[in-house]
Order: structure tokens, then C-alpha cells, then sequence
């Protein structure tokens, strides 16, 4: 096997025999190191969208979310929230509920999802942080407020400086008659805040103090979800198992995963989406690789020969040549990996390639995941063995025509 090895590496690193064969091979690995780099970056572009949008997402979303398993209400349990907080690692508790709602402000209609949230919301999430425009308060002694998501203060014009405007909030009225004139329940609460954490929720999303969303729901009493905050370093897993234990069948315990599932899923088949179709760059460098290795065994004729002359067997040979394909797709692999980790750190540390105006970062996010460079690797190194193996095959059955002549 060190023969094998030895042969192959000395046809790899030793002059060719003719200038085009050298390039040739220079165009294959140059090939390989790019596709590989590509493939990596790719990956990395995703990860870093994925990390950047969970973490807006992470700053309006609980840690925990307890929430029903059929319906949207159920009934508050105050017993049932003290024993959570009495949990080892449990911080905070806070209390929302959520409804369709329609909304109007200066005569401009549009719908979205009222959320009502109690005053410990700001300590269970970090929507203060999200604030982009006037401030987070809940209520006074005089009056109730409600903070909009970006794209619903933009989509009903809402000027949070004009404290002389209310924002109406309309709910259907369960009670009412068919043929009621206005089917609605409606309240007036003053808009004082703008919040901007991702724009499915920034379009959609104003939160009010939760007696003030029960009131208008006609909902006292019910809750749509408890949200819980953690201490740092705690087993998530362990303490959602616990309160899944307290909650019981009727209620689900979530995290953050599992909050947004969906989102993640999607953008996970996004990404390995993408990565199949670079993998077709590949599999094109691919067959660059098969006429390099072809055009090295027609050049090493007489090597071959007389390596077979020497005692080697058809199979050393087809090895020979098989080893040299993997040292080929190797090479390109470890400079395409250097490359990609060159050009992470460089996008990292200085934000060479940017994004255009209107986003909520200036430059692509990107991180590198150590299995994201192992699935690279495995799969180029895969495509280089299904490339080399017809030279390989070829060079093996070479040996017998020359034998003839």
C-alpha cells in the first residue's frame, strides 16, 4: 500500500512530463479549492442569517413558552404559576394573550394581532432593546399605551408624538346579533412606542397591557400563553421537562427551537437547497478531473508498463491511479478550506461585502459550522473517488494493450 501511495504522490508533485498536463492539473485543483470554498461559504451565508433572525426573533420570544395543545385561551392559574416560579433556575413568569384584531388610527384601517402582555414581559424577553422610536410603557395612572411593530406604525402612519391621536382597536363581537350595525367591540389606547425585531412581526404585532387585551376580548381570566425566564447556564431541557410535569397534557412546553420551528425548517431546507445545486459545480470540476487523470496515463504509458513489467497486477495499478484522483480532490479540498476560512474571517472582521440600504445589518452575516465543513468535505471527497475511479478503471485496462503491442 506505501508503494501504491508513493507512486501516486511522485505523478502528483513531480513535473508531468508535458506543459499542458501541468496545466491540466493546476486548472484541477484550482477547480477543486473554489468549489470547495463555495460550497463552505455558502453554508456560512445561511448559518449567519439563521443566527441573525433567531436572535431578533430570540429578543420577543421567551426562553419557555407554556401554551395549549388545542384552542388559544386557558384559564389562569395563578397556584400553577407560583410553583413555576419556585423551580430551580426559573426567573420570571409573565402572562400574554393574542388575538386577531383590526386596527385604525387617523381613519386608516388595517388588521393584525393584538397581544396582550403583563408587566413583567420586559423582564422575561429584551423588547426594550427593540425600541426604534418613543418608548416601552404599558400604562400610567391615567392611560393604557400600545407599542406597534415597525411595519404596522408605518402601514396605519402612526405618529407616536401626537399624543392628542388614540389608536381604535375593533374585536368581533361574539355576542352580537347577525344583523347587529356594529358587530365590534372597540377601544381607544394612545400608541407611544415603535419595536422592530423581524418583519413577519414588526407587520403585524401591537402589544397592549394584558387586563386591557382581556377587557376587550371579553377574556378575563383566560391567557394565551406564559412565557419563562431563565437563569444563565441552566438546562433548558431539564426545567422544560419539569413544568410539562406540572402543566400536564393539556398545555405544551416550548423552546426556542420549537417557537419557531417552522421558520427553522424552512430556512434549513433552504439552505441544503442551495448547497445540492453548488454541489453541481462539483460535480462539473468533476469531469475536469476525469481527462487530468486521463491525460496522466496516457502520458505514463510506459510507466505502466513497465511497473507491470516489474510484478504490479492490474489492481495496484487501478489503485496507482485511484490514489492519485483522492491526492488530487484532497489537495483542492485542504486550499479550499483554507480559502473559505480566509475569506470568513475577512467578511467577519472587516464587512468587506455589504448589503444594501434598508436591512437591519450593513454587511452578510456569516458563520462557520465545523459540520457544515464536514459534510463539504465527505461529499467533494465522495464526487472525487465516483471521478477517479473510470480513469482508474481505464488505466488498469491499459496495461493490457500495451502488452499486446
Amino acid at each position: 500500500m506505501k508503494f501504491v501511495t508513493d507512486v501516486a504522490s511522485r505523478y502528483l508533485f513531480s513535473s508531468k512530463g508535458t506543459h499542458f498536463i501541468n496545466i491540466i492539473s493546476g486548472v484541477t485543483i484550482l477547480g477543486l479549492t473554489l468549489g470547495t470554498a463555495a460550497l463552505i461559504l455558502v453554508l456560512s451565508v445561511f448559518n449567519g442569517f439563521e443566527e441573525l433572525i433567531a436572535s431578533m426573533v430570540n429578543q420577543f420570544n421567551p426562553e419557555l413558552k407554556v401554551e395549549p395543545e388545542t384552542g388559544k385561551y386557558f384559564d389562569e392559574n395563578d397556584a400553577l404559576i407560583a410553583k413555576i416560579k419556585d423551580l430551580h433556575g426559573v426567573m420570571e413568569v409573565s402572562k400574554t394573550i393574542e388575538e386577531t384584531a383590526a386596527f385604525e388610527y387617523q381613519n386608516i384601517p388595517y388588521a393584525g394581532t393584538l397581544k396582550g402582555v403583563d408587566d413583567v414581559f420586559r423582564r422575561v424577553t429584551s423588547i426594550d432593546s427593540t425600541i426604534i422610536e418613543g418608548s416601552y410603557i404599558l400604562h400610567d395612572d391615567e392611560f393604557n399605551y400600545a407599542i406597534l411593530g415597525s411595519g404596522m406604525a408605518r402601514n396605519l402612519s402612526v405618529d407616536v408624538l401626537n399624543v392628542f391621536e388614540s389608536l381604535s382597536v375593533h374585536i368581533p363581537d361574539r355576542r352580537a346579533a347577525a344583523t347587529s350595525i356594529n358587530p365590534f367591540r372597540t377601544k381607544l389606547i394612545k400608541p407611544i412606542g415603535v419595536f422592530s425585531v423581524q418583519q413577519d412581526i414588526d407587520n403585524e404585532m401591537v402589544i397592549v397591557p394584558l387586563d386591557f387585551a382581556q377587557s376587550l376580548l371579553g377574556r378575563v381570566g383566560k391567557l394565551s400563553a406564559l412565557g419563562v425566564r431563565l437563569e444563565d447556564g441552566v438546562d433548558v431541557e431539564l426545567i422544560r421537562q419539569q413544568i410539562q410535569v406540572m402543566v400536564g397534557e393539556d398545555l405544551l412546553v416550548k423552546n426556542r427551537y420549537q417557537q419557531d420551528e417552522e421558520f427553522l425548517k424552512l430556512m434549513n431546507i433552504e439552505k441544503w437547497m442551495a448547497f445540492l445545486i453548488a454541489c453541481l459545480m462539483i460535480l462539473l470540476i468533476a469531469f475536469n478531473l476525469v481527462g487530468c487523470l486521463w491525460m496522466i496515463i496516457l502520458d505514463k504509458k510506459t510507466d505502466i508498463a513497465i511497473l507491470k513489467a516489474m510484478g504490479s497486477t492490474n489492481r495496484m495499478i487501478r489503485q496507482i491511479f485511484m490514489r492519485l484522483g483522492l491526492l488530487y480532490t484532497g489537495t483542492g479540498l485542504v486550499l479550499g478550506i483554507a480559502l473559505a476560512l480566509i475569506l470568513y474571517i475577512i467578511q467577519k472582521q472587516f464587512g468587506v461585502i455589504t448589503i444594501p440600504q434598508g436591512f437591519v445589518v450593513d454587511t452578510y452575516p456569516i458563520k462557520v459550522r465545523l459540520l457544515d465543513i464536514v459534510v463539504v468535505a465527505s461529499t467533494v471527497f465522495f464526487i472525487g473517488m465516483l471521478a477517479s475511479f473510470p480513469a482508474a478503471r481505464r488505466a488498469s485496462n491499459l496495461t493490457e494493450t500495451i502488452r499486446d503491442e
